[in-house]
């Protein structure tokens, strides 16, 4: 018995064995064949041999379709389609992946035409769904959903069995959703509209839409009342999730633009609320700051290529160090003799942001210069369909926030800190105490102005760099000190993130300059209403 059996087993894998044999060498034949129509001098016989590849699902034709996308697909007397390596310029028969000699043969570039082209894109994706690379098969499914075919889907069903990737998953159910649009069964068709609906992807409301739409008789488009009802569904629940996509997107860039007016007013709240100087060239040491950042890149890309990477970390306490000692010469030049009048030194700094603004140009030349990110800052987070945050920005947050705990540190933590708060509070007292009010001063201007330039380091990775980009944000910044309140360094914090906030929610409905606008006639109102700011003074303080 026990023999019988073993010798039933033999005989069945014998005939597997010779059917899979049967079965690859068919492939073979079918892939040969398909190669062969390469020779054919016809851009529709290629098409249609392009289009064939893929339908094999054969992945030994992908080196084909790849070189005759890139122009590296050849055709010798023969008809042989030959391909062409794109690093050594080595030729390979397509059919079989051996080398051959190039000298003496005739060749021909393969014939391509914008049918072809258009057979290529889905007949790649269909071989790439097999690729080892999760992001090259989802790439591949991303594809096949901007063109269904119904020779796709068996494809694509086997691809979503075997997934185990969850974004690539999620893209060839996806596409296989689109496909099944088309598709005769109802109920495959609905299963099909509610997936689409639960992907929440705006570029899918025009096809269901046209689910819903009627014709000009008044007849429905759809005849399938379930049909149109689960794509009125899946409609409802993209336009509530573009909606919240939207807002999350509008909160986040809210709070890239509240860092940058947090930067910018950081070192404004130093000057102008500590010292109570109207520094109308302050603007201008963000200007400075993105300079030494465009300077910095300059040496590090001509001299140190290798660590440009690190460009920006060299790049910080560079522009830190300028501004302050632009600041302390000021100081000591100008402001020191214009304390207790502030009309003369908002004249006065207003000629020095002139003076700064055309020494640049003389420099650096009138136009705008291009600050390139670093490679750990190009790109972005994907957070959603539609809602791509730059990491740049992200990076923007980090760092108002790290400079927020320096300056928080060193005015509450610090001798100096102490020094700054006792001149602040009653300079005549101070002297008489000991500390140098005249020292005191030149330090404070001078680290506003480094907190300036630090915001000018922040600008310049999130645009491009000009002589006149402080001017933009002058008016914004001292809108955020005084509706913080003057010397209150948490009011200047809860501004900027209000009117950072405020302006991007404004935006989309009133426009960039009406919602400016808008922002502006909020903050005369509200100080009308409460002349001291959110966060007021102390009795004694004041």
């Amino acid at each position: 018995m026990a023999p019988t059996r073993a010798f039933v087993r033999a005989v069945l894998a014998s005939l597997v064995f010779a059917v899979l044999l049967c079965a690859g060498r068919a492939r073979a034949g079918d892939l040969e064949a398909a190669l062969g129509a390469f020779g054919d001098g016809e851009p529709e016989a290629v098409a249609a041999a392009v289009t064939r590849l893929g339908a094999l699902g054969d992945p030994a034709a992908l080196p084909a379709l790849e070189a005759l996308r890139d122009g590296r697909l050849f055709v010798d007397a023969d008809g042989n389609a030959l391909v062409e390596d794109a690093q050594t310029k080595t030729l390979t028969r397509a059919a079989d992946g051996q080398r051959v000699d190039p000298r003496p043969l005739r060749l021909k570039t393969a014939a391509v035409n914008n049918a072809v082209r258009r057979a290529l894109l889905p007949a790649l994706a269909l071989l790439e769904l097999r690729a080892p690379d999760p992001n090259q098969r989802r790439a591949a499914a991303e594809e096949l959903a901007k063109r269904p075919l119904d020779e796709a889907i068996p494809a694509l069903r086997a691809a979503l069995a075997r997934e185990t990737d969850g974004d690539a998953k999620t893209a060839i159910g996806l596409a296989l959703a689109r496909a099944d649009l088309a598709s005769d069964d109802p109920e495959r068709r609905i299963a099909a509209i509610r997936a689409l609906g639960e992907s929440g992807q705006s570029a899918l409301k025009e096809e269901l839409t046209s689910l819903v739409s009627k014709r000009d008789d008044g007849s429905y488009v759809e005849p399938d009342p379930r049909v149109r009802d689960a794509a009125g569904s899946a409609l409802s629940a993209i336009e509530r999730k573009q909606t919240f996509v939207g807002f999350a997107g509008n909160t986040i860039y809210g709070l890239s633009l509240a860092s940058v007016l947090l930067l910018t007013a950081l070192g404004l709240a130093i000057t102008f609320g500590v010292m109570g100087v109207i520094n109308m060239a302050h603007g201008e040491m963000l200007m400075i700051g993105a300079y030494s950042t465009y300077a910095v890149e300059r040496v590090f890309e001509q001299h140190w290529p290798s660590a440009f990477s690190y460009y920006l970390v060299a790049a910080v306490p560079t522009a830190f160090v300028v501004c302050f000692a632009v600041g302390v010469v000021l100081e000591r030049a100008v402001i020191r003799f214009l304390y207790g009048r502030p009309l003369e030194t908002l004249l006065a700094t207003w000629g020095i942001s002139l003076m700064l603004i055309q020494t640049v140009r003389i420099v650096f030349g009138a136009q705008n210069v291009s600050v390139a990110n670093p490679p750990w800052l190009s790109g972005g987070a994907h957070l959603a369909d539609g809602l791509v945050v730059p990491y740049s920005r992200i990076a923007t947050i980090v760092f108002a926030l790290t400079v927020l705990a320096f300056v928080g540190y060193l005015l509450k933590r610090t001798r100096f800190g102490l020094q700054v708060r006792a001149v602040t509070q009653n300079r005549a007292m101070a002297s008489c105490l000991g500390i140098s009010t005249a020292r005191v001063d030149m330090w404070t201007f001078g680290l506003g102005s480094a907190v300036g330039g630090l915001g000018g380091v922040a600008l310049s990775q999130l645009g491009n760099v000009g002589p006149e980009m402080g001017q933009a944000y002058i008016v914004d910044s001292f809108m955020v000190v005084v509706l913080g309140g003057v010397g209150k360094l948490v009011g200047t914090v809860v501004s900027a993130v209000g009117l950072g906030m405020l302006h991007k929610y404004l935006e989309p409905i009133a426009g960039a300059v009406l919602g400016k606008i808008a922002m502006l006639l909020f903050v005369i109102l509200f100080i009308q209403k409460r002349p001291q700011g959110l966060f007021a003074m102390t009795e004694r303080q004041a």
